[in-house]
Protein backbone atom coordinates (compact mmCIF):
# COMPACT_ATOMS: atom_id res chain seq x y z
CA UNK A 1 0.00 0.00 0.00
CA UNK A 2 1.20 3.58 -1.13
CA UNK A 3 1.66 5.54 1.90
CA UNK A 4 0.93 9.18 0.62
CA UNK A 5 0.74 12.66 2.45
CA UNK A 6 -1.25 15.82 1.17
CA UNK A 7 -0.01 19.19 1.97
CA UNK A 8 -2.61 21.94 1.39
CA UNK A 9 -3.64 25.02 2.38
CA UNK A 10 -6.12 26.14 -0.28
CA UNK A 11 -9.23 25.03 1.59
CA UNK A 12 -8.53 28.16 3.53
CA UNK A 13 -9.53 30.62 1.03
CA UNK A 14 -12.95 30.13 -0.04
CA UNK A 15 -13.53 30.83 -3.64
CA UNK A 16 -10.49 29.50 -5.33
CA UNK A 17 -10.29 26.97 -7.92
CA UNK A 18 -7.31 25.46 -6.70
CA UNK A 19 -9.04 24.22 -3.68
CA UNK A 20 -11.92 22.56 -5.66
CA UNK A 21 -8.99 20.47 -7.80
CA UNK A 22 -7.45 19.23 -4.58
CA UNK A 23 -11.04 18.29 -3.06
CA UNK A 24 -12.09 16.43 -6.10
CA UNK A 25 -8.23 14.49 -5.86
CA UNK A 26 -8.91 13.83 -2.12
CA UNK A 27 -12.84 12.76 -2.52
CA UNK A 28 -11.77 10.31 -5.40
CA UNK A 29 -8.92 8.50 -4.40
CA UNK A 30 -10.37 8.15 -0.85
CA UNK A 31 -13.64 6.75 -2.43
CA UNK A 32 -11.54 4.40 -5.11
CA UNK A 33 -8.51 3.47 -4.09
CA UNK A 34 -8.48 2.88 0.10
CA UNK A 35 -7.17 -0.32 -0.84
CA UNK A 36 -3.84 1.08 -2.66
CA UNK A 37 -3.26 4.13 -0.80
CA UNK A 38 -2.90 4.92 2.50
CA UNK A 39 -3.78 9.18 2.38
CA UNK A 40 -3.24 11.43 5.11
CA UNK A 41 -3.76 14.76 5.22
CA UNK A 42 -1.17 17.63 6.09
CA UNK A 43 0.76 15.41 8.42
CA UNK A 44 4.27 15.22 8.80
CA UNK A 45 4.46 11.48 9.15
CA UNK A 46 6.92 9.37 7.15
CA UNK A 47 5.55 8.91 3.91
CA UNK A 48 6.24 7.35 0.62
CA UNK A 49 4.91 10.13 -1.56
CA UNK A 50 4.60 13.94 -0.71
CA UNK A 51 1.65 15.94 -2.73
CA UNK A 52 2.49 19.56 -2.23
CA UNK A 53 -0.64 21.28 -3.10
CA UNK A 54 0.16 24.81 -2.22
CA UNK A 55 3.47 26.79 -1.39
CA UNK A 56 3.24 27.53 2.27
CA UNK A 57 6.62 28.36 3.50
CA UNK A 58 6.07 25.42 6.24
CA UNK A 59 5.85 23.04 3.26
CA UNK A 60 8.83 24.55 1.96
CA UNK A 61 10.83 23.52 4.97
CA UNK A 62 9.47 20.06 5.22
CA UNK A 63 10.86 19.54 1.66
CA UNK A 64 14.13 19.50 3.25
CA UNK A 65 13.77 16.36 5.11
CA UNK A 66 13.65 13.81 1.73
CA UNK A 67 13.40 10.67 3.98
CA UNK A 68 10.34 11.35 5.66
CA UNK A 69 9.09 13.03 2.30
CA UNK A 70 9.29 10.44 0.23
CA UNK A 71 8.93 11.19 -3.46
CA UNK A 72 8.18 15.51 -2.93
CA UNK A 73 5.02 15.54 -5.82
CA UNK A 74 4.40 19.31 -6.76
CA UNK A 75 1.13 20.55 -8.38
CA UNK A 76 1.58 23.45 -10.25
CA UNK A 77 -1.47 25.55 -10.36
CA UNK A 78 0.37 28.89 -11.40
CA UNK A 79 3.85 30.48 -12.30
CA UNK A 80 4.56 33.94 -11.86
CA UNK A 81 3.19 35.18 -15.46
CA UNK A 82 -0.27 33.86 -14.74
CA UNK A 83 -0.51 35.83 -11.17
CA UNK A 84 -0.59 39.28 -13.33
CA UNK A 85 -3.48 40.45 -12.93
CA UNK A 86 -4.57 38.72 -9.74
CA UNK A 87 -2.86 40.12 -7.07
CA UNK A 88 -1.85 43.89 -6.31
CA UNK A 89 1.54 43.19 -4.69
CA UNK A 90 4.35 45.77 -4.06
CA UNK A 91 7.39 45.47 -6.64
CA UNK A 92 9.85 44.00 -4.28
CA UNK A 93 7.63 41.66 -2.50
CA UNK A 94 6.29 40.35 -5.91
CA UNK A 95 10.11 39.52 -6.89
CA UNK A 96 10.51 37.93 -4.10
CA UNK A 97 7.57 35.77 -3.94
CA UNK A 98 8.40 34.85 -7.74
CA UNK A 99 11.38 33.76 -6.75
CA UNK A 100 10.30 31.85 -3.79
CA UNK A 101 7.66 29.85 -6.18
CA UNK A 102 9.97 28.82 -8.65
CA UNK A 103 12.58 28.17 -5.97
CA UNK A 104 9.64 25.85 -4.30
CA UNK A 105 9.15 24.26 -8.06
CA UNK A 106 12.74 23.39 -7.73
CA UNK A 107 12.56 21.66 -4.64
CA UNK A 108 10.09 19.10 -6.12
CA UNK A 109 11.06 15.35 -7.42
CA UNK A 110 8.35 15.22 -9.98
CA UNK A 111 6.06 18.41 -11.32
CA UNK A 112 2.12 17.88 -12.33
CA UNK A 113 1.14 20.25 -14.73
CA UNK A 114 -2.75 20.92 -15.20
CA UNK A 115 -2.38 22.22 -18.92
CA UNK A 116 0.27 21.22 -21.03
CA UNK A 117 1.31 24.62 -22.28
CA UNK A 118 2.61 24.82 -18.59
CA UNK A 119 5.59 22.50 -19.86
CA UNK A 120 7.73 25.06 -22.11
CA UNK A 121 7.52 27.92 -19.02
CA UNK A 122 8.98 25.46 -16.79
CA UNK A 123 11.80 24.24 -18.58
CA UNK A 124 12.41 28.09 -19.36
CA UNK A 125 13.15 28.32 -15.58
CA UNK A 126 15.23 25.26 -15.87
CA UNK A 127 13.39 22.66 -14.27
CA UNK A 128 14.08 19.34 -16.47
CA UNK A 129 11.34 18.87 -18.85
CA UNK A 130 11.80 14.58 -17.87
CA UNK A 131 10.12 16.04 -14.28
CA UNK A 132 7.19 17.17 -15.59
CA UNK A 133 3.57 15.38 -15.87
CA UNK A 134 0.56 16.75 -17.26
CA UNK A 135 -2.59 15.08 -15.72
CA UNK A 136 -5.73 17.51 -15.93
CA UNK A 137 -8.40 18.31 -13.59
CA UNK A 138 -11.30 16.40 -13.38
CA UNK A 139 -14.70 17.06 -11.91
CA UNK A 140 -16.84 14.17 -10.12
CA UNK A 141 -20.59 13.83 -11.30
CA UNK A 142 -21.78 13.43 -7.68
CA UNK A 143 -20.55 16.54 -7.52
CA UNK A 144 -21.93 18.28 -10.93
CA UNK A 145 -24.72 17.24 -12.67
CA UNK A 146 -28.17 18.07 -14.32
CA UNK A 147 -31.03 19.33 -12.22
CA UNK A 148 -34.68 19.62 -13.41
CA UNK A 149 -36.19 22.33 -14.28
CA UNK A 150 -38.32 22.59 -10.70
CA UNK A 151 -34.81 22.87 -9.08
CA UNK A 152 -33.93 25.11 -11.42
CA UNK A 153 -36.40 27.50 -10.77
CA UNK A 154 -36.11 26.67 -6.95
CA UNK A 155 -32.22 28.32 -7.43
CA UNK A 156 -33.35 31.04 -9.22
CA UNK A 157 -36.03 32.27 -6.88
CA UNK A 158 -33.35 31.71 -3.50
CA UNK A 159 -30.65 34.08 -5.76
CA UNK A 160 -33.16 36.68 -7.11
CA UNK A 161 -33.33 35.48 -10.86
CA UNK A 162 -36.86 35.37 -12.91
CA UNK A 163 -37.52 32.59 -13.92
CA UNK A 164 -38.54 33.04 -17.39
CA UNK A 165 -34.46 35.23 -18.60
CA UNK A 166 -31.89 33.67 -20.66
CA UNK A 167 -29.23 33.41 -17.85
CA UNK A 168 -25.38 33.64 -18.55
CA UNK A 169 -23.09 32.76 -15.53
CA UNK A 170 -19.42 33.60 -15.33
CA UNK A 171 -17.37 32.28 -11.88
CA UNK A 172 -14.25 33.18 -10.29
CA UNK A 173 -12.90 35.38 -8.34
CA UNK A 174 -13.48 39.16 -8.88
CA UNK A 175 -10.22 40.48 -10.41
CA UNK A 176 -9.14 42.31 -13.65
CA UNK A 177 -7.66 38.75 -15.09
CA UNK A 178 -11.06 36.94 -14.94
CA UNK A 179 -12.20 39.93 -17.53
CA UNK A 180 -15.13 41.04 -14.96
CA UNK A 181 -15.16 44.26 -16.79
CA UNK A 182 -15.52 42.72 -20.03
CA UNK A 183 -18.32 40.39 -18.52
CA UNK A 184 -20.30 44.16 -17.34
CA UNK A 185 -19.53 45.42 -20.65
CA UNK A 186 -21.15 42.81 -22.47
CA UNK A 187 -24.17 42.96 -20.21
CA UNK A 188 -24.54 46.19 -20.95
CA UNK A 189 -25.15 45.56 -24.53
CA UNK A 190 -27.76 42.56 -23.74
CA UNK A 191 -29.85 44.59 -21.99
CA UNK A 192 -32.65 41.67 -21.66
CA UNK A 193 -30.23 39.01 -20.54
CA UNK A 194 -29.56 38.37 -17.09
CA UNK A 195 -25.95 37.96 -15.99
CA UNK A 196 -24.95 36.64 -12.74
CA UNK A 197 -20.98 36.25 -11.19
CA UNK A 198 -20.65 33.52 -8.76
CA UNK A 199 -17.49 34.65 -6.75
CA UNK A 200 -15.90 37.75 -4.60
CA UNK A 201 -12.76 39.42 -3.25
CA UNK A 202 -11.19 36.31 -2.46
CA UNK A 203 -7.89 38.14 -1.30
CA UNK A 204 -9.48 41.51 -0.21
CA UNK A 205 -7.84 44.88 -0.95
CA UNK A 206 -5.02 43.57 -2.40
CA UNK A 207 -7.22 42.35 -5.78
CA UNK A 208 -5.52 43.80 -8.67
CA UNK A 209 -7.82 47.00 -9.05
CA UNK A 210 -10.16 46.40 -6.43
CA UNK A 211 -11.24 49.60 -6.12
CA UNK A 212 -12.87 50.12 -9.25
CA UNK A 213 -14.00 46.22 -9.23
CA UNK A 214 -15.52 46.84 -6.12
CA UNK A 215 -17.55 49.88 -7.14
CA UNK A 216 -18.82 48.17 -9.93
CA UNK A 217 -19.57 44.47 -7.80
CA UNK A 218 -21.62 47.33 -5.14
CA UNK A 219 -23.66 49.19 -7.80
CA UNK A 220 -23.98 46.75 -11.20
CA UNK A 221 -26.22 47.69 -14.14
CA UNK A 222 -29.80 46.43 -13.74
CA UNK A 223 -29.00 43.15 -15.82
CA UNK A 224 -26.25 41.77 -13.37
CA UNK A 225 -26.79 40.11 -10.33
CA UNK A 226 -22.82 38.94 -8.20
CA UNK A 227 -24.26 36.63 -5.57
CA UNK A 228 -20.89 36.49 -3.78
CA UNK A 229 -18.31 33.19 -3.05
CA UNK A 230 -20.79 30.52 -2.99
CA UNK A 231 -20.02 27.11 -1.26
CA UNK A 232 -18.68 24.51 -3.47
CA UNK A 233 -21.80 22.64 -1.84
CA UNK A 234 -24.43 25.04 -3.42
CA UNK A 235 -22.19 25.54 -6.35
CA UNK A 236 -23.95 22.97 -8.63
CA UNK A 237 -27.56 24.47 -8.01
CA UNK A 238 -26.19 28.24 -8.83
CA UNK A 239 -24.42 26.63 -12.52
CA UNK A 240 -27.67 24.57 -13.45
CA UNK A 241 -29.79 28.23 -12.58
CA UNK A 242 -28.06 29.23 -15.80
CA UNK A 243 -28.23 28.44 -19.40
CA UNK A 244 -24.95 29.72 -20.42
CA UNK A 245 -21.42 29.22 -18.95
CA UNK A 246 -19.06 32.79 -19.98
CA UNK A 247 -16.02 32.89 -18.85
CA UNK A 248 -13.42 35.99 -20.70
CA UNK A 249 -10.54 35.55 -18.87
CA UNK A 250 -7.48 37.09 -20.15
CA UNK A 251 -5.39 34.27 -18.16
CA UNK A 252 -6.01 30.78 -17.05
CA UNK A 253 -4.77 27.38 -16.39
CA UNK A 254 -7.21 24.61 -16.45
CA UNK A 255 -10.23 26.95 -14.66
CA UNK A 256 -12.22 24.24 -12.41
CA UNK A 257 -15.67 26.06 -13.31
CA UNK A 258 -15.29 25.15 -17.08
CA UNK A 259 -15.27 21.69 -15.98
CA UNK A 260 -18.28 22.17 -13.69
CA UNK A 261 -20.38 23.88 -15.56
CA UNK A 262 -19.80 21.62 -18.24
CA UNK A 263 -20.49 18.45 -16.11
CA UNK A 264 -23.79 20.43 -15.29
CA UNK A 265 -24.60 20.51 -18.76
CA UNK A 266 -24.20 24.09 -19.41
CA UNK A 267 -22.78 25.24 -22.91
CA UNK A 268 -19.37 27.29 -22.75
CA UNK A 269 -18.15 30.80 -23.95
CA UNK A 270 -14.97 31.82 -23.42
CA UNK A 271 -12.23 34.19 -25.01
CA UNK A 272 -10.07 32.20 -27.28
CA UNK A 273 -7.01 31.53 -25.32
CA UNK A 274 -4.16 30.02 -26.94
CA UNK A 275 -3.78 27.65 -23.81
CA UNK A 276 -7.20 26.22 -24.06
CA UNK A 277 -6.53 24.71 -27.45
CA UNK A 278 -4.60 21.70 -26.22
CA UNK A 279 -7.31 21.12 -23.46
CA UNK A 280 -10.93 22.34 -24.35
CA UNK A 281 -10.74 22.71 -28.34
CA UNK A 282 -13.93 21.71 -29.56
CA UNK A 283 -15.71 21.63 -26.44
CA UNK A 284 -16.80 25.65 -26.32
CA UNK A 285 -17.45 28.64 -28.09
CA UNK A 286 -14.68 30.83 -28.77
CA UNK A 287 -14.74 34.53 -29.16
CA UNK A 288 -11.60 36.39 -29.20
CA UNK A 289 -13.91 40.15 -28.22
CA UNK A 290 -16.70 41.76 -26.51
CA UNK A 291 -18.74 42.08 -30.17
CA UNK A 292 -17.63 38.14 -30.46
CA UNK A 293 -18.86 37.31 -27.01
CA UNK A 294 -21.93 39.24 -27.41
CA UNK A 295 -22.77 37.59 -30.93
CA UNK A 296 -22.21 34.07 -29.51
CA UNK A 297 -24.72 34.95 -26.48
CA UNK A 298 -27.02 36.01 -29.22
CA UNK A 299 -26.76 32.97 -31.28
CA UNK A 300 -27.20 30.64 -28.25
CA UNK A 301 -30.11 32.29 -27.44
CA UNK A 302 -32.29 33.05 -30.23
CA UNK A 303 -31.45 29.52 -32.05
CA UNK A 304 -31.96 26.16 -30.53
CA UNK A 305 -30.45 24.40 -32.98
CA UNK A 306 -27.11 26.26 -32.13
CA UNK A 307 -27.55 25.71 -28.29
CA UNK A 308 -28.10 22.43 -28.45
CA UNK A 309 -25.00 21.46 -30.86
CA UNK A 310 -22.54 23.40 -28.15
CA UNK A 311 -24.46 21.40 -25.50
CA UNK A 312 -23.63 18.19 -26.85
CA UNK A 313 -19.83 19.75 -27.18
CA UNK A 314 -19.94 20.64 -23.44
CA UNK A 315 -20.93 17.05 -22.34
CA UNK A 316 -18.22 15.80 -24.61
CA UNK A 317 -15.88 17.78 -22.70
CA UNK A 318 -17.33 16.16 -19.86
CA UNK A 319 -17.18 12.70 -20.43
CA UNK A 320 -13.05 13.50 -21.48
CA UNK A 321 -12.58 14.95 -18.08
CA UNK A 322 -14.49 12.83 -15.70
CA UNK A 323 -13.35 10.94 -12.90
CA UNK A 324 -13.24 7.35 -14.07
CA UNK A 325 -10.33 8.01 -16.61
CA UNK A 326 -8.37 10.27 -14.76
CA UNK A 327 -8.86 8.21 -11.38
CA UNK A 328 -6.79 5.59 -13.54
CA UNK A 329 -4.15 7.91 -14.46
CA UNK A 330 -3.87 9.41 -10.98
CA UNK A 331 -3.14 5.80 -9.73
CA UNK A 332 -0.91 4.26 -12.21
CA UNK A 333 1.12 8.03 -11.36
CA UNK A 334 1.32 7.21 -8.06
CA UNK A 335 2.54 3.88 -8.71
CA UNK A 336 4.97 4.77 -10.92
CA UNK A 337 6.56 7.35 -8.96
CA UNK A 338 7.89 4.15 -6.26
CA UNK A 339 8.91 2.09 -8.86
CA UNK A 340 11.68 4.80 -10.11
CA UNK A 341 12.96 4.96 -6.39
Amino acid sequence: MIKLTMLSSAEKVKGQGVASAYRELVNLLEERYKNEIDMKINSFKKSDITHYHTVDFRFFLSTFFKKKRGVRVGYVHFLPETMEGSLKLPWIARIVFYKYLIGFYKRMDEIVVVNPSFIPKLTAYNIPEEKIHYIPNFVSKKSFYPISKEEKNLARKKYGIPLDKFTVIGIGQVQHRKGVLDFIEVAKQLPNVQFIWAGGFSFGKITSGYEELKKIYDNPPDNVKFIGIIDRSEMNACINMADVFFMPSYNELFPMAILEAMSSDVPIVLRNLELYEEILDGYYVKEVDNPGFIQAIRHLEEDSNYYDEMLQAAKRGAAYYSEDRLAEIWLDFYQGLLMKE
